[in-house]
């Protein structure tokens, strides 16, 4: 089995006995009622600072043994707020965002083959009309 695989099931599992998939406490986090969310969405946000400044600081390699290089983001706002309420609109009224859909249908919640697939179409989607798309 490949290193990568076996990665995903470990984060899967952790995400899924953190009850960061869980849709009651996805549910509280919209509503300000708890701030379980908050510190894990939070701590990832932290942890992936810190990670991308020391391989920009350290140039870090590849496994292949290329410098991995990290391009600076575009500084325009629209497209952030415009993609950030897409992506929260449809994280609020699925009750999940990408990574934890696969962890819920993989813990028997069938119901999340309706979301993947609105979100691989939308994928799709957002890749046939990228050209055409301000960015």
């Amino acid at each position: 089995m490949s290193r990568y695989i076996l990665v995903g099931i470990l984060l899967g599992f952790i995400l899924y006995k953190s009850e960061a998939a869980s849709w009651f406490r996805i549910y509280e986090m919209f509503r300000f009622q708890s701030f379980h969310m908050f510190g894990i969405i939070g701590s990832a946000i932290l942890a992936g600072i810190i990670i991308v400044q020391i391989i920009k600081a350290r140039h870090v390699k590849n496994v292949e043994g290329q410098e991995i290089l990290i391009k600076d983001k575009s500084k325009t706002i629209w497209r952030y707020l415009i993609g950030g309420f897409t992506f929260g609109l449809g994280w609020s009224l699925a009750g999940a965002c990408p990574a934890p859909m696969f962890i819920l249908l993989g813990a028997g919640h069938t119901v999340f083959v309706v979301y993947l697939v609105a979100a691989m179409t939308g994928t799709y989607l957002y890749g046939v009309l990228r050209p055409r798309l301000p960015h």
